[in-house]
């Protein structure tokens, strides 16, 4: 078997490094292409031994199962680029928010009969195996895929079957959910560092905190809430810290985020049914591909603009 990256960002980064890690299949049984070779997340593939390519017809030449790795509205150009190429060996998943198995099987249907389509929603922590993934299976998969396809996911966390419609929602708990305990983390940090801690410190017990939280919950059969209510002891200084939290809509926070996320995931769809360029598709997929565009210009969609994007990224805290 061999697998393939359409796409070469952080989420095909993340899962060759934990495939890697896993055993699960050989990077040099890996090839990633995007025409973006001086990407950060490219030098660590290549590093890796993950074959490197600009053309994505060369990467599901070279693969069987084939990820689409890229944002969703990038998917409809990737698909017309990639179509004619697709057997009945290739097993495509896609990881983009919002895109429907439907919207992808419609498109592939142009070149060949029954394409094998599945879609999945995972996660960053697939680099350390901890990841958290779902997937859907296409009109066309049979159960085989699946398998196939769990296999490789479980390989780098929790993997489960879910009804497409599930997915979206999927998305905003743990698809987003990274991000949400980063945040949680850098701001447990700064309240450490606030009352006198080093950095570095604060950082390692913020992080270990939500570490240990997470394995006790998984380990045992008790509600969050019970485990939560066996910190905090009567008059204590937990008691009043969530005292706090509460006060501050903490919890109505969490799910208004989980809502956003879902909510801008459907937005997504619908931007890649309409099929419209934006200076990511420039970057993503293939220039001339989307310059054949009836009055669309580089210049048109801003695409120098960006570039400059990329060249000035935003600045984090030092530790």
């Amino acid at each position: 078997m061999s697998v393939g990256f359409i796409g070469a960002g952080q989420l095909a980064h993340a899962l060759v490094k934990g495939f890697a890690a896993a055993g699960v299949i050989a990077t040099h049984r890996i090839t990633v292409s995007s025409p973006d070779r001086d990407l950060p997340t490219v030098i660590g593939l290549k590093k890796m031994g993950a074959y490197f390519t600009t053309s994505n017809k060369e990467t599901v030449n070279k693969s069987d199962v084939l990820f689409l790795a890229v944002k969703p509205h990038i998917i409809p150009f990737v698909l017309d680029e990639i179509g004619p190429d697709i057997e009945e060996r290739h097993l495509i998943v896609s990881c983009a928010a919002g895109v429907t198995i439907s919207s992808i099987e419609k498109k592939l249907l142009q070149y060949r009969p029954a394409p094998k389509v599945m879609r999945c929603m995972t996660n960053t922590p697939v680099v350390v195996r901890e990841g958290a993934t779902v997937y859907a299976t296409g009109t066309h998969a049979e159960v085989e895929d699946g398998k196939l396809l769990e296999q490789l996911m479980a390989s780098v966390g929790y993997c489960t079957e879910v009804e497409e419609d599930l997915i979206d929602a999927v998305t905003g708990l743990s698809g987003s959910g990274p991000a949400y305990a980063f945040t949680a983390v850098d701001a447990l940090a700064d309240g450490g560092v606030k009352m006198g801690l080093p950095r570095r410190l604060a950082v390692r017990l913020g992080a270990q905190a939500l570490l240990g939280a997470a394995k006790m919950l998984l380990d045992s059969e008790q509600h969050p809430g019970e485990l939560k209510d066996n910190v905090a002891s009567p008059g204590g200084a937990t008691i009043h810290a969530l005292h706090v939290l509460e006060s501050g809509g903490f919890r109505s926070l969490l799910i208004n985020a989980v809502e956003a996320s879902c909510i801008r995931t459907r937005e997504l769809q619908h931007l890649a049914d309409q099929e419209k360029i934006s200076p990511a598709a420039i970057k993503k997929t293939t220039l001339d591909k989307v310059l054949q565009q009836p009055g669309v210009t580089a210049a048109g969609v801003g695409f120098r603009t960006g570039l400059g994007l990329l060249n000035n990224p935003p600045k984090h805290k030092k530790y």
